[in-house]
């Protein structure tokens, strides 16, 4: 009666437990740990799920009576899992053999987490580094070898500019995301018209689009006059996804963007306005499709770098949406273009 009081509060846990005798093979198994290594793991040696050394050697000195051991391992190739693994002695069983619990603790998100930080802070240094070195070696050489060149000085000046630009883009799009992940679970309250708002977006492009030799063609099919949400943050996305389809679009084309009315999109309440960005460019490969959003991604680095890109654009966007409760769908042929759709709930007036 006792053991099945204990069994059911272990059951009851969230943690992965097993408990294992002195031969490795598992005595018991909560619900969790069930349904992470199978129903029938009962009975099963311990090694057919966790092989690692480390993980077998301190259940060995567990076993031997060295005291409480905690180590960390990785299961699974694609996606893997990371748990902490802490391992008690819990007394004898009923043939007198030493008994260890082991107690999983899934830490996947706190090391992906950490690593994404260390890829930032890494990322960042590099994006930050590669200019301020061409602007250092950019005033070497005015201040030495070519000092009283004024052909020399003359681009060289304008190298200067570009690469502190390139910095500034770089910084203010770090401040937005800092900004972003601030408030992305307080949803804004302004109206906007969208409309209007993706009309402002194509004049401010205009010198852009006729530079890259692309034309626009805007249609709204929507009946909805406005939408809640940020101006300022919905001007950046479609600044950006806009900005992004002239850029990458082949010469001569057309960037088509369409908004439309849905009254059911996957994962989202209610009506949804969506707005669809379309551009005749080189396409983008199936497998680079679910990183876009990640940030310092790129397909082509040296074609974004050369297009001013940071990397961080579509980051921000994927921020945005989540604090407007919105989604982004890009598909994609290579070859053949991409389309980027923005879904907007219409939210209550």
């Amino acid at each position: 009666m006792e053991n099945s009081r204990f069994d059911q509060i272990l059951d009851g846990l969230n943690a992965l437990v097993i408990i294992i005798d002195a031969n490795r093979r598992i005595k018991f198994a909560n619900k969790a740990a069930k349904k992470k290594f199978g129903d029938s793991v009962v009975g099963e040696s311990f090694v057919r799920i966790v092989r690692q050394p480390d993980c077998l050697a301190a259940i060995d000195a567990v076993m031997n009576g060295e005291g409480e051991r905690r180590v960390e391992i990785t299961i699974g190739a694609s996606p893997s899992a990371t748990f902490e693994i802490n391992i008690n002695s819990v007394g004898q069983g009923a043939s007198n053999e030493t008994r260890v619990a082991l107690t999983f603790e899934d830490v996947s998100q706190i090391r992906d987490a950490q690593l994404m930080r260390s890829e930032f802070v890494a990322n960042v240094s590099h994006e930050l580094r590669s200019p301020l070195t061409a602007l250092a070696g950019f005033i070497e050489t005015l201040s030495g070898p070519a000092k009283d060149d004024a052909g020399a000085r003359e681009r060289f000046l304008g190298l200067m500019d570009k690469e502190a630009a390139r910095m500034k883009r770089l910084i203010d799009d770090l401040l937005s995301l800092s900004k972003l992940q601030g408030k992305e679970r307080i949803r804004p309250s302004g109206h906007v018209d969208v409309h209007l708002l993706v009309q402002r977006v194509i004049a401010t492009l205009t010198p852009i689009s006729e530079q890259e030799q692309k034309s626009i063609d805007f249609k709204n099919n929507s009946k909805i006059t406005t939408i809640l949400g940020d101006e300022d943050e919905l001007i950046q996305i479609f600044h950006n996804i806009i900005e992004n389809a002239i850029k990458y679009g082949a010469l001569d084309t057309e960037v088509s963007i369409e908004i439309s009315d849905l009254d059911h999109v996957a994962g989202l309440d209610g009506r949804v306005l969506a707005a669809s960005v379309s551009d005749k460019g080189a396409g983008i490969a199936a497998e680079d499709i679910p990183r876009l959003t990640e940030r310092f991604y790129r397909v082509d680095k040296s074609r974004s770098r050369i297009k001013g890109g940071t990397g961080l654009g579509l980051a921000i966007v994927k921020h945005i949406l989540n604090r407007h409760r919105g989604r982004l769908q890009i598909e994609s042929e290579v070859g053949a273009g991409s389309t980027f759709t923005i879904f907007l709930p219409i939210g209550e007036k």
